[in-house]
């Protein structure tokens, strides 16, 4: 009787990139992530996302704390600010008397502007988790404008305690500013189209 061939397991698919990534956010932040490539997080839950250019993120850094984490992709800088700040944003801007100006500053919340879930891209995870996805983006060339993180989230805090928030206002509790937040950047990116405006009359002058 001839015996049975011992059984060798197939090769194993190694895993997908973006099946890393998201097991680092919902695992390891217990952030809740959207179904889908590429990778986004979903927004409102945990945070609503501020969206400004670069130079305005970076004036603003001085009214976060350490722990509050900041992502950039590209040109731009996502500032992760309370739950609710997306719905805070208009009337805030009005009262600091933005309202009626043109900026260059969005707000990403719960629902989206097509009245759909709200989501960002997932940066890069910081560390060896984002060595795999970090290099299956290079060899497919999507790594260029790829968002990541110039603060990353610390796994096991709580990230809602460090995230800007318009009850911070008058200093209550050890939250940052949101007001102070979003006057800062507002301020910066009325600068930067002022400044776009006159390089533009200039060059046709």
């Amino acid at each position: 009787m001839v015996g049975a061939m011992p059984s060798v397991p197939l090769p194993r698919r190694p895993l997908d990139p973006d099946d890393r990534v998201r097991r680092w956010y919902e695992h390891e932040l217990g952030w809740p992530t959207v179904p889908g490539t590429p990778l986004h997080l979903s927004v409102g839950a945990r945070f609503d996302v501020l969206d400004v250019p670069a130079e305005a993120g970076l004036a603003g850094l001085r009214h976060l704390v350490t722990g509050s984490p900041v992502a950039v992709q590209g040109d731009r800088m996502r500032l992760l600010v309370a739950p609710g700040s997306a719905e805070e944003l208009p009337g805030v801007l009005d009262w600091l008397e933005w309202g009626g100006l043109p900026l260059d500053l969005r707000v990403i919340g719960g629902t989206g502007e097509d009245g759909g879930s709200g989501a960002m891209e997932a940066p890069m995870p910081p560390g060896d988790a984002a060595v795999g996805w970090a290099w299956a983006s290079a060899e497919s060339g999507s790594l260029q404008g790829a968002a990541v993180w110039l603060r990353p989230p610390e796994p096991g805090c709580e990230v809602e305690a460090s995230l800007p928030t318009l009850s911070a206002m008058g200093g209550v509790g050890g939250a940052p500013d949101l007001v102070r937040l979003v006057d800062t950047v507002a301020t910066h990116c009325h600068r930067i189209r002022l400044r776009r405006a006159c390089a533009q009359a200039l060059a046709f002058s």
